[in-house]
């Protein structure tokens, strides 16, 4: 069973995000810059699967600028056997981005494309859905725990009311959510011999799909400071004050 890993470079979880003066987007420059944690999750499972004997081969795909080749790099650190850079200086939404895996995915027969069920700077949670739409393949979303059993995925995926267990025949896509797995801290010896495992380079407008956006940005705002909190004498002031304005919560306005 062949598995491809979707990976985003995306800024690093522990960053503050500043916004542009003009609104215009965030600020990227002197920026550090990650591997999506989400997709982390992906590549992890994807290498347990391998490690397990369930897959033969494991394969990371980033849709990005060249500095992408960093967090297709990681991955290959982590056991992945190899990747793919889709060069694209532009930013390319979902859409475009599961057009691209889709021409990779049916081009080198994938039985499994995983992906994390979001990236944590647009959040559109839309990749993974898009990409089984485009494929007409069966999809599971926010795998919470996963397994391979006679040419089906078995996903268990947290929803309102509990859990949910789905069975997708492969070939399938699924998407990943946090507490799936505890991604490992790559070794020294494997970033070493990331360094030599293959990293393809190839053109986004090499595959023939339009990539052309479909959606404008008219403004990025920071969120609005949080209030300053108050300090009361007593519960009975503080049920006082909600009463008298129950939009009022603990944590401010």
């Amino acid at each position: 069973m062949k598995i491809l890993v979707a990976v985003k470079r995306a800024v690093d979880l522990n960053v503050r995000v500043r916004v542009k003066p003009d609104g215009s987007g965030v600020d990227l420059q002197n920026v550090k810059m990650s591997m999506n944690p989400f997709d982390e999750i992906a590549v992890e499972e994807a290498v347990r699967l391998k490690e397990a004997g369930v897959a033969t081969e494991v394969v990371a795909v980033s849709v990005g600028p060249a500095q992408a080749q960093d967090v297709l790099r990681a991955a290959l650190a982590m056991g992945a056997d190899r990747a793919i850079l889709v060069k694209s200086d532009k930013p390319v939404e979902p859409l475009g981005v599961a057009k691209v895996l889709k021409a990779i995915a049916e081009k080198e027969g994938f039985d499994l494309v995983l992906l994390g069920k979001q990236a944590i700077d647009d959040d559109c949670n839309q990749t993974g859905q898009m990409l089984a739409a485009l494929m007409d393949r069966p999809q599971a979303t926010f795998a919470a725990t996963m397994s391979i059993e006679e040419g089906s995925a078995l996903v268990t995926r947290e929803v309102d009311h509990g859990l949910e267990t789905l069975r997708v025949a492969l070939p399938a896509v699924v998407t990943v959510e946090l507490g799936l797995n505890q991604p490992r801290y790559a070794s020294l010896p494997a970033i070493m011999k990331a360094r030599s495992k293959p990293l393809e380079e190839v053109e986004a407008a090499s595959f023939g799909v339009d990539l052309a956006p479909r959606l404008d940005v008219l403004e990025v705002t920071a969120p609005p400071k949080r209030a300053a909190g108050e300090l009361l004498g007593s519960v009975d002031e503080l049920v006082a004050r909600l009463r008298a304005d129950p939009r009022r919560s603990l944590g401010g306005a």
